[in-house]
């Protein structure tokens, strides 16, 4: 256990991989195995069972010379990470520009497996007592608003395959208990265009969320707008939904989604049952 004042310490094996990795990126020409472990001081029978087990995960090509270049899953990688950079950047944005939910929180959140996780949180002062929404906090997806929003592109088999076990440990009196009640509020998500988490992540707090689609009008991200329920007759329901369907739209249409800017779904009185 590390420490106070003293660095944890690293996997050999694993830094020793992503030193094979930055040097095969960075070579001028593609190395060899005897340059790689020479360059890099590493034993040649390590580099050569490192270099295997990386070429066997598709981080990286060996080449008929047998020489070796970068493999395409960190070309998967790679793109992740600048799409979620990229989808950050311009919520940020949107959200300086929203002015039509005072007192509201706003999360954008992408969906690993079955959870959430949350890559930007703008709390805002009155729900922050109920819940803080952090970046880098996960939570089941299937309590979540962003979360129901992704499970809603799934068909039945994809969202049950999620769950082999059954749904995860509720987290208030309110979160969904069974597939079979998921499903039914996922039909609701693709029938009205959004969707509710009435108390199911933190009792007292409502979220309303809709999908952000990438340039494949596939689900990469999912935005929610909470606040208190208390507050929610203060508050016309449609216009906050409309306002987190607004927010979804533009940002799908930054990140390349096919569809208008002006785009929006038909408001349906939402059913925000627990």
């Amino acid at each position: 256990m590390a420490t106070d004042g003293l660095k944890p310490r690293l996997v050999p094996a694993l830094e020793r991989g992503i030193r094979i990795l930055d040097f095969v990126t960075h070579a001028r020409n593609p190395p060899s195995l005897t340059e790689i472990a020479r360059e890099l001081e590493i034993a040649k029978s390590s580099a050569h069972t490192l270099c295997h087990t990386l070429t066997e995960l598709g981080l990286l090509i060996r080449r008929p010379d047998q020489t070796f270049r970068v493999g395409p899953h960190v070309m998967r990688w790679a793109n992740a990470f600048v799409q979620q950079s990229d989808v950050a950047a311009e919520f940020a944005t949107l959200w300086d520009e929203e002015t039509e939910l005072p007192g509201a929180t706003i999360t954008l959140t992408v969906l690993e497996g079955g959870e959430v996780v949350y890559i930007a949180a703008r709390n805002s002062a009155i729900s922050h007592s109920l819940i803080e929404f952090r970046a880098g906090m996960r939570l089941p997806a299937c309590f979540t608003a962003t979360g129901k929003a992704f499970l809603s592109h799934m068909s039945e088999f994809e969202v049950r395959r999620l769950y082999p076990d059954g749904l995860p440990e509720p987290r208030t009196p309110y979160s969904v208990k069974d597939i079979e009640t998921l499903l039914s509020e996922l039909a609701l998500v693709r029938q009205n265009g959004f969707s509710v988490d009435d108390q199911q992540v933190a009792e007292g707090i409502i979220c309303f969320g809709a999908s952000v689609l990438d340039s494949r009008n596939r689900p990469m991200a999912g935005v929610a707008v909470s606040l208190p329920v208390d507050r929610l007759e203060d508050t016309s329901q449609d216009c906050i939904i409309a306002s987190v369907q607004r927010i979804a739209t533009r940002l799908s249409h930054r990140m390349g989604a096919n569809i208008g800017l002006h785009q929006t779904t038909d408001v349906v009185p939402a059913t925000v049952s627990g």
